[in-house]
């Protein structure tokens, strides 16, 4: 995940940019960057890899100057090479970005229709342009940047710095946090408050679509409406820990409310969107020669694998076993050798012993592997053939949230790819798939905007002793992640099934005391799951239904509640429906009172079979 430090100081700023930079390195990156205004001109340093080579070229060549800017990066559009580590420059423009912007594309044909040339590959190059075209016309920062923000879709976080405004930085949010800080005759703007941590304990927390302009004397802050607001200044804390959380009251909470953040920096170290591909890091094996897979993981990471057995099976028609990592050794399985076989471990730490287990089973029998793991410096991140990283971010909350839907974006990818490879997929089949892929976030960050309505409604579940989940297609393993997301954290009972066993023995279970929450997004198996709904109610169940405008007209009357997402394209709904389904077991955790970062019994990371 991309980290943020910005500094309008008294003095010198570029060691402090630094400290800051490194404050960040546990979001992970692999290019950084500072730029700080010197004598009229904006002076850059920018350096592939670890913090210290950027360290290195400013021992070689230090920078002046009492106002910067400062980035971390994690390659998302654009290769992690140098010209497309941040800061971006554009005459007397810099800027630093995190995040996406989904409508890039058309963005920059427009500008490169006016003659605009381009110097990266990266979406975040375009706003830079956008803003020193507003400033060409006449503009000053404050309208330029106020001109430009409605034109950007995606989830992003943005600190810019102006050549010819000196006492001036601006930043915007829009799903990834920002941070002010305040200090004596000095301000700064950090991607949250531990990147601020050795400068300031005074922040304050920008909201979801607030933009600030920044002096050496504090921030005005202004909502999406451009109307001015005032956040309110609290006191960090020394407590990392603490400081972590933001304005959040849990960890979980603010893991779920970052995954279109995350979401979008996964997916986009995957996609090429000028070519509408997917690309997957080297590897030393030929994709094409996949005849099976076998899918091995615990816990939530288990149902990716399940929601990628639908993916690949349909996609790439090659077989697609899912196994729990602490069966898979025990029931002898069948391993084939080579890349005809290729088996695929998930983990969010990369360290779960039955999972690491089940992989060096696999590479003893000389079987190829590959894996969709959060940490790169892991014992399976060694291990693989092939390397599947996520972009997650640490997450702290027991509970797994960003983790998952992180997994399940390189899921997507490594099933395109694979069909792809397999000649199941032409060109036209993968561009529409690239495409909806790059819809997720936004989607997601859509869907994020019912929680207040689901905290609402969430004393109605957290009375239940049991609760059942329902779905069909890859709605089913979300079934199962729901379930488990209630179990974990609320400690009530709760059970996710296909929605066409119901019938088959759980229906025996329902009565007015057990809701059922239901998820039936529009489309190919919509009526169906909706019949065995129907067949809850005349029982007497009460129902929750999660689905799409569309579908709650069909079918949401007379249900217990109804949560409304946002319409998409199947292949993306299980990371949208994973939203709702996490605030649900959230809410029904705070309202019933546990505690919802450390769940009893329950830790991050099992290193022990």
């Amino acid at each position: 995940m991309c980290g943020i430090v910005g500094i309008l100081g008294q003095e010198a700023v570029a060691d402090r940019l630094m400290e800051g930079l490194r404050r960040l390195e546990y979001r992970g990156y692999d290019s950084a960057g500072i730029c700080t205004l010197v004598d009229g001109a904006l002076e850059r340093r920018r350096a592939e890899g670890k913090l210290d080579n950027l360290a290195g070229k400013l021992r070689a060549a230090p920078l002046e100057g009492t106002a910067g800017i400062a980035h971390t990066r994690w390659a998302t559009h654009g290769a992690p090479t140098l010209p497309n580590a941040h800061p971006h420059i554009v005459d007397g423009v810099a800027l630093v970005h995190n995040g996406i912007i989904e409508n890039f594309r058309p963005l920059r044909e427009e500008l490169e229709a006016e003659g605009r040339a381009f110097l990266s590959e990266t979406d975040s190059e375009v706003v830079a342009h956008l803003v020193d075209r507003e400033l060409k016309n006449g503009k000053h920062p404050r309208e330029a940047v106020s001109a430009v923000l409605p034109r950007l879709r995606g989830a992003f976080a943005i600190t810019i710095l102006f050549r010819d405004f000196p006492d001036l930085l601006i930043g915007a949010r829009l799903g990834a946090p920002l941070t002010v800080g305040y200090g004596d005759g000095e301000t700064y703007l950090g991607s949250d408050a531990l990147a601020l941590a050795g400068l300031t304990q005074r922040i304050a927390y920008l909201e979801e679509g607030d933009w600030a302009v920044v002096t050496r004397d504090g921030a005005t802050i202004f909502d999406r409406e451009n109307r001015e607001v005032t956040r309110p200044v609290v006191h960090s804390g020394a407590s990392a820990a603490r400081i972590e959380k933001g304005n959040h009251r849990h960890f979980m909470r603010k893991e779920i409310f970052e995954q279109p953040l995350v979401v979008a920096q996964t997916l986009q170290s995957y996609l090429r969107p000028f070519e509408a591909q997917v690309a997957l890091p080297d590897m030393d094996f030929d994709l094409s020669r996949v005849e099976r897979v076998s899918a091995v993981a615990c816990g939530t990471a288990s149902y990716v694998g399940m929601i990628g057995k639908y993916w690949i099976e349909q996609f790439a028609r090659v077989p697609v076993e899912v196994d729990v990592a602490s069966e898979f050794r025990y029931r002898e399985p069948v391993l084939g050798g080579g890349a005809e076989h290729l088996a695929l471990f998930i983990s969010q730490s990369g360290e779960t012993a039955d999972t690491l287990a089940a992989l060096r089973h696999c590479r003893e029998r000389g079987v190829t592997t590959a894996g969709i793991i959060n940490v790169p410096t892991s014992s399976m991140a060694r291990e693989v053939d092939l390397l599947l990283p996520t972009h997650a971010g640490p997450e702290i909350g027991v509970a797994s949230t960003k983790a998952f839907t992180c997994q399940l974006a390189v899921m997507a990818a490594l099933a395109t790819r694979l069909a792809r490879a397999k000649g199941q997929l032409t060109a036209d089949e993968e561009r529409e798939i690239v495409e909806h892929l790059s819809e997720a976030p936004v989607a997601m960050n859509a869907a994020l905007g019912h929680d207040e309505e689901i905290a609402r409604m969430a004393p109605l579940i957290a009375r239940a002793r049991d609760v059942l989940y329902l779905g069909r297609g890859p709605e089913y393993p979300m079934a199962l992640e729901g379930a488990l997301k209630l179990k974990e954290i609320s400690y009530i009972h709760a059970e996710g099934y296909a929605a066409g066993e119901m019938k088959h023995g759980p229906i025996a279970l329902i009565d007015e005391d057990v809701p059922v929450i239901v998820l039936a997004p529009s489309g190919p198996t919509f009526e169906k799951t909706v019949s065995n709904m129907q067949e809850v109610q005349a029982r007497g169940g009460r129902v929750v239904l999660i689905s799409d405008a569309e579908g709650l007209a069909e079918a949401g009357h007379n249900c217990l509640a109804t949560i409304e997402m946002p319409r998409v394209h199947p292949l993306i709904a299980p990371l949208v429906y994973a939203v709702p389904v996490q605030m649900l077991a959230y809410h029904v955790a705070v309202a019933k009172g546990t505690d919802v970062d450390q769940p009893r019994n329950l830790a991050k990371s099992v290193t022990v079979e």
